[in-house]
């Protein structure tokens, strides 16, 4: 009887069924879709991927990288280089099957309009960009799994704001002249770095930052003696990387320049950075377009009301302000 028994077990099967297709969102003929998306459930981003998942694991999962959006607001300096970026990372959307939708309206800081996006780029923001409840709605948007990425002027943003100081690492205090540098990849393993040589020459504008970012990982510095005009000698930090609760956040100091926007090596870096701080931990495929057989994982709900919340949802700390000094309002940055 009990082999019998056994023998049943051992034939007996499961099945599982997905629904599908979700397929990638468009992007337009200048490679970026700035229009207005039509509402969602209110939700926070997709879970991350687990760490042990492969790239092809990573292309065919649900968690795939799906949409991100790009701030470029700035309240000081500007730079000629926000729409090489914002062309070049719609290129990169339209290329790896990722929407990209751009944005310069602090409005669009809402947990309805956030949950729609993986990653947030903030694309050479500087000064003071979004309003306390939008401030409050973003820390909660990252803490509950949502991934940040800086370039460059970002760390030139919300001096007075705590929790962005903690989510970019440093603040800039101001920089030498464009010239070539040499960085050391320290991490050659990260999404990010993994494709840079161990020496990685290029020409930027390279900032120096008023403090040493703490409780990150870095995974580049600048080489001091390749270059003048550093003020971290000896340790100056150039790529980093960090979790905060359930989210992440990279920043690089790249991206000064319009070429920075047109070398192959660079885009590759923020393909990396991007789809890191969306949760995976390989490198990125060849092609990250969705599969047809897969769809989003069930998202926790988080309101816009700053103050009310789902049971789902643990709220933060309250955010504080910060008394920091930025540079002078329309200084070279």
């Amino acid at each position: 009887m009990i082999e019998v028994l056994f023998t049943i077990i051992l034939s007996t099967g499961f099945a599982t069924s997905f629904e599908g297709p979700t397929g990638p969102l468009a992007v337009d003929s200048a490679g970026v879709n700035s229009a207005q998306t039509e509402p969602a459930t209110v939700a926070d981003p997709p879970a991350a991927a687990s760490p042990q998942q492969s790239s092809s694991d990573d292309t065919n999962s649900d968690t795939r990288l799906q949409s991100i959006l790009v701030f470029s607001k700035t309240a000081g300096f500007r730079h000629g280089s926000i729409k090489p970026g914002q062309k070049a990372l719609g290129a990169l959307g339209k290329k790896f099957g990722f929407h990209v939708e751009v944005t310069e309206d602090p409005a669009r800081f809402t947990a309805t309009e956030l949950q729609k996006h993986q990653v947030v780029v903030f694309l050479n923001t500087t000064q003071d960009v979004l309003a306390a409840p939008q401030e409050q709605l973003f820390e909660q948007w990252v803490r509950s799994g949502g991934g940040y990425v800086g370039i460059h002027a970002a760390a030139d943003t919300e001096y007075q704001w705590s929790f962005y100081g903690q989510l970019v690492g440093a603040y800039f205090s101001g920089h030498p002249r464009v010239q070539p540098a040499l960085i050391e990849v320290k991490n050659q393993q990260h999404p990010a770095t993994a494709h840079l040589p161990k020496k990685w020459s290029r020409t930027d504008e390279w900032y120096n930052f008023k403090e040493f970012p703490e409780h990150v990982e870095v995974l580049a510095y600048l080489d001091t003696d390749s270059y003048q005009g550093s003020t971290m000698k000896g340790k100056h930090p150039a790529i980093w990387c960090h979790e905060i609760d359930q989210g992440r956040a990279l920043y690089t100091v790249g991206g000064h320049t319009d070429q920075s926007f047109s070398e192959a090596l660079f885009l590759r870096h923020l393909h990396g950075a991007i789809w890191w701080a969306a949760g995976h931990d390989t490198t990125p495929p060849a092609n990250t377009a969705a599969p047809a057989n897969s769809k989003p994982k069930p998202q926790k709900k988080i309101d816009d009301q700053t103050t009310e919340h789902s049971t789902q949802f643990t709220s933060p700390p309250p955010k504080a302000k910060i008394q920091r000094s930025p540079p002078a309002v329309g200084a070279t940055r």
